[in-house]
């Protein structure tokens, strides 16, 4: 870099967001993470030592992903290269391994290659990294807010150490706002400014363990002041007007997305209306499609309720059409009924499982043919002998019958005495039971 480019580079840092500012450049300055960096663990011993080898971190916005690598950067003696995956391509790539081959080759120096959100990156560009991650040309570090599991390839995978980074607990936010505000080269720490401890609680409660959220929120409150130069007090009516929406961990295609939706699922399966609800809400707040919700209700309701409460069925199916009719907000009203009847409806999961055993057992048994007097008329015509033969049973129509039932076989004689469908005592299942002991299974 020339002078220019320093000054530059010098004065861009000054004016970065407060959040890349405080970013720590030593591991005793990142706060939470103990179960990957604290004391005696493998990260932090790799870190400590330099023997860094690939690496994943997983974890939701931030929880200090990019902070790791920079320290990382900071303590290594590898030249540190930095990537994007929504920026940079293939070509970057091999830019980047011909780089390292040279400091390799010249200087005897490995090179870690960071690429944030690598998620993004797609098949492609991931295979190109495959083969100099395998030989050791770049030391990877690979930051994705996304499942590694589904979003990396597998081959890639089996060459890196994936660590699962957790949101930020309380206690660490309110450490890393407190190092902001005494700070005085990177942080606030040259405004007087007056903040409560529970203004600083209320900053951390907002955020919902995003570090980064919680420093943007705090920096806009200081710079919405009208006087830089006198006290700046800071209240929780201050933070909310700069919040005007309190953060939710949401992201509709994220794994936190699909964590909130089985949460939402198995609390009307395990009949908590107040969880349904809960989850629910969450949902509503994130912006989910209300088509999504109202689905996942229609078929926990055929699921886990079942023939227990057939009107389960009726009354998710009317909330779906009708909040498609409707639209939101109003909607909320539709799926929350609907999520509250599931909820407290009695639950039977028989017919799923019987669908389940029967597809099974054709997947995987010989189930033998229809019986001959349950086929079609037209079939039976073509079949031989039919007339003549005196040993056909012939089809007896139940409504002829008293109580319109009469018993008969109607599977296959191979698995004739199968019981695929197994009513509970809950509910109207309760019913079916009675009247199935009653006709079928009774002697």
């Amino acid at each position: 870099m020339d002078l220019f480019d320093l000054m530059a580079k010098e004065k861009m840092e000054k004016q970065a967001p407060l959040a890349e500012r405080m970013k720590p450049e030593t591991l005793n300055a990142f706060f939470g993470q103990e179960k990957i960096i604290g004391e005696g663990r493998l990260l932090s011993k790799l870190i400590q030592t330099d023997r860094l080898s690939s690496i994943l971190l997983y974890g939701p916005p931030g929880s200090g992903k990019t902070s790791l690598a920079k320290i990382i950067a900071k303590k290594t003696e590898s030249e540190f290269i930095s990537l994007n995956a929504v920026t940079s391509g293939v070509k970057d790539i091999r830019d980047t391994v011909q780089l390292a081959k040279d400091n390799q080759k010249l200087y005897g120096k490995r090179t870690i290659l960071f690429i944030d959100e690598i998620h993004r990156f797609n098949k492609s560009q991931q295979d190109a990294l495959l083969p100099f991650v395998e030989d050791g040309t770049v030391i990877l570090i690979g930051a994705t807010t996304e499942n590694p599991y589904f979003e990396v390839n597998s081959a890639l995978i089996s060459r890196s150490s994936v660590f699962k980074l957790e949101k930020l607990d309380s206690e660490s936010i309110l450490k890393i706002i407190d190092r902001a505000l005494s700070d005085m080269e990177n942080g606030l720490g040259m405004y007087d400014i007056d903040i409560s401890n529970e203004t600083k609680n209320y900053i951390s409660e907002m955020a919902a363990g995003d570090a980064r959220r919680a420093l943007n929120v705090l920096e806009l409150a200081v710079f919405s002041q009208d006087d830089l130069l006198g006290k700046i007090n800071i209240t929780p009516e201050v933070i909310e007007e700069c919040l005007q929406m309190k953060y939710l961990d949401y992201d509709k295609n994220g794994d936190n997305h699909y964590d909130i939706v089985s949460a939402f699922i198995k609390s009307m399966r395990g009949s908590d209306p107040d969880a349904a609800l809960y989850y629910l809400g969450k949902m509503i707040y994130g912006g989910e499609n209300p088509r999504f919700i109202a689905r996942r209700i229609v078929i926990c309701a055929a699921e886990d309720v079942g023939n227990a409460d057939p009107m389960a069925l009726v009354v998710a199916n009317n909330a779906a059409q009708a909040v498609d009719f409707i639209g939101m907000p109003e909607g909320r009203i539709l799926l929350a009924q609907a999520a509250t009847y599931v909820a407290t409806a009695p639950k039977s999961n028989a017919a799923y499982l019987g669908i389940d055993e029967v597809l099974e057992d054709l997947a995987n048994h010989d189930t033998g043919k229809i019986p001959y007097y349950l086929k079609d008329g037209t079939s039976l015509k073509l079949e031989r002998n039919y007339s003549g033969d005196s040993t056909y049973q012939k089809y007896q129509y139940p409504h002829a019958f008293e109580g319109h039932y009469i018993k008969q076989q109607y599977l296959p004689d191979q698995i004739k005495d199968k019981r695929y469908y197994r009513p509970t005592t809950l509910g109207y299942e309760a019913t079916i039971k009675a009247y199935l002991n009653r006709t079928k299974y009774s002697e």
